[in-house]
């Protein structure tokens, strides 16, 4: 049997499954993200190891009853993320209105209403995919970039139900092309990227600390910024209480020319670890951040 053939039965069967869970309502599905946090968490302990280890990592100074405590309670909230992008399949334009909030939104349309793209920069933090509701608030077209789904059928269902929020979902493969098109045309776009990946170490990576650890960090963005000369702005996504979020914008540069190397990178990485710091528990703790930490040539020449 084929893979395409063996997606699209997965998918038959699974896709009825998603969108009866996504059709609850709120109160419903945070009563299954409970459930869910006892069977992921407490029950079969998902990537409790990597959470451990990047805790210990970033936070050696605190106690083990401390780190416990962050790791229940990120747990809970992963779990409350996961119920969301369900619900995010079928979730109405009201209750994203309801839901997200954005603060100093006037920082992105002050550029677009001049026709002038922005690169809006955020951590795999809080609601990050909450930023896909920011459509509604800007008159031009936000750009996602997100890695495809290999099953191309579910690949379709996500593409879909971002889309009607007006949000476009651009392919980590394509963003460059799609970058270079726009800006030829001379059309406004909000490029958002989640910008604290672990990338693979190269001869010309750059490395530097992130909570603490020497790694190699994501410099995209900033590239990107520089090459087009587009301000760069990061979004503080933060939980005000469970379900209900705030985004709020900020400036890192107007003119990204007028940087030094890595100098837009530093200036979002520093402002991330200060979110981090203030609640960890809303971090994505589960990918393992740290993995190349051993890598730095320069170290180990």
């Amino acid at each position: 049997m084929s893979k395409k053939i063996v997606n699209l039965l997965i998918y038959i069967i699974s896709y009825p499954i998603l969108i009866g869970i996504s059709i609850l309502p709120h109160f419903i599905l945070y009563r299954i993200s409970d459930f869910l946090y006892l069977i992921l968490y407490k029950t079969f302990g998902y990537r409790t190891k990597v959470v451990r280890k990047n805790l210990k990592l970033s936070f050696p100074e605190k106690s083990e009853v401390e780190l416990k405590k962050i790791e229940k309670a990120f747990y809970k909230h992963l779990c409350d993320i996961f119920v969301e992008m369900l619900k995010a399949l079928t979730v109405s334009k009201k209750q994203v209105l309801k839901r997200f909030k954005f603060k100093n939104i006037d920082l992105v349309n002050k550029h677009l209403d001049n026709n002038v793209s922005v690169v809006l920069m955020c951590g795999h933090y809080s609601s990050w995919e909450g930023m896909l509701t920011i459509g509604y608030h800007i008159n031009k077209i936000g750009y996602a970039v997100y890695t495809p789904l290999s099953n191309k059928y579910f690949e379709r269902m996500i593409v879909k139900s971002r889309v009607k929020h007006k949000a476009y979902l651009g392919s980590r493969y394509h963003v460059l092309n799609d970058i270079y098109k726009h800006q030829k045309n001379k059309e406004a776009w909000i490029y958002g990227l989640a910008a604290d990946q672990s990338p693979s170490p190269k001869p010309k990576s750059y490395w530097r600390t992130f909570m603490g650890n020497e790694v190699p960090v994501f410099t995209g963005g900033e590239r990107i910024a520089k090459q087009y000369n587009l301000p760069v702005v990061f979004a503080s996504i933060n939980r005000v209480k469970r379900g209900y979020y705030e985004i709020d914008i900020n400036t890192l540069t107007d003119n990204p020319k007028e940087t030094e190397e890595n100098e837009i990178t530093d200036i979002f990485t520093n402002t991330l670890e200060a979110q981090i710091l203030k609640d960890p528990s809303q971090y994505l703790w589960t990918h393992n951040r740290f993995k190349h930490m051993d890598k730095n040539p320069k170290l180990t020449a």
